[in-house]
């Protein structure tokens, strides 16, 4: 799919991060869009950056509210689409949305470990499922599923746990790549792409917690695992009060989001540089290119704490 110009894009995760970039771009290049979300302010203020150049005549912008981890969500959101987008068909489909937190399977609860798994994985599997026949129906069509650098390295730390979102991103990773040889064997029309973001600039860290939480504060278990995790970073945390901690988890919100080595639009650049080239392995960001070649180089190393040290000076990585 050599341009987007005509097409029609579903994208998951729309409001916020690479979807909301995913967007304006695909639209700067005349494709129509449909964005599901949480978030009906957010996926309002995707489709005003969008339109703030004015549209060309006919081109489409619709939002709707879905969590990707409910297929009755989804139906209502394809539902919609063929109605408001007066099509059939659709062209290319990016499983964007997804959350962390769950790292767990001892200090978060079981309630806590299936959100994330289940918006990381189940809406990418739910997201297919629901919009293969609609891809199938185009001349030419594209998935775009959007793992990790977590999907070949399950860590973010060594002071921390992080099951639940690498899990996930391992099995979006591992089912892309089959669905390579299912499509060539019965749509071969269709191609797919697995996305591998090391760390962009998005509000992922905040927003997880308002999925899991309501609200952008820890919960006690979460002060309790930050509390851990800074001691093993060295801090003296019994001289911390709770209202610190939280400081400290806002601040690392903020961080990561503004000081990070690769901003949402140029992922959102390279992604759709890759679709172009059909490329079915899109690594995104140089951190994310050296953690391939190092855990590549040396998997047996890939979580011992001096490959993490290593690679976090190199990469100038501060998270964790």
């Amino acid at each position: 799919m050599k341009d987007f110009a005509g097409k029609i894009a579903v994208i998951t995760g729309g409001g916020t991060g690479m979807g909301r970039e995913l967007a304006r771009q695909l639209v700067a290049e005349g494709c129509n869009v449909a964005m599901c979300d949480v978030s009906a302010e957010a996926m309002a203020e995707t489709k005003r950056l969008c339109e703030v150049e004015k549209l060309p005549q006919g081109l489409r912008i619709t939002t709707h509210i879905a969590d990707v981890s409910i297929e009755d969500h989804y139906k209502r959101f394809r539902d919609e689409l063929i109605e408001q987008q007066a099509t059939d068909k659709i062209h290319l489909l990016f499983n964007n949305a997804g959350i962390g937190g769950g790292g767990s399977l001892f200090t978060n609860t079981r309630e806590q470990w299936e959100c994330t798994f289940n918006i990381c994985w189940g809406g990418v599997y739910l997201g297919v499922r629901t919009f293969l026949p609609l891809l199938v129906k185009a001349d030419e069509a594209h998935i775009v599923n959007t793992s990790s650098v977590n999907g070949f390295w399950a860590s973010v730390g060594m002071g921390v746990s992080h099951t639940a979102y690498s899990a996930a991103k391992f099995a979006v990773k591992g089912f892309t790549e089959a669905l390579i040889n299912d499509l060539r064997l019965n749509a071969p029309h269709v191609k797919c792409s697995v996305v591998m973001p090391g760390h962009i600039g998005t509000a992922i860290v905040s927003n997880s917690r308002k999925v899991q939480n309501g609200s952008d504060q820890l919960n006690a278990d979460e002060l309790k695992q930050a509390r851990q995790r800074l001691h093993g970073q060295g801090v003296d945390v019994a001289a911390l009060s709770d209202d610190a901690i939280q400081q400290i988890a806002l601040d690392r919100a903020r961080i990561f989001h503004d000081e990070a080595p690769t901003t949402a639009a140029a992922a959102a650049k390279i992604i759709l540089d890759g679709v172009k080239a059909d490329r079915w392995r899109i690594l995104v960001g140089d951190d994310a290119q050296k953690l391939d070649a190092r855990v590549r180089q040396a998997p047996e190393q890939a979580y011992t704490e001096q490959f993490y040290k290593s690679f976090v000076e190199e990469a100038g990585w501060r998270i964790g």
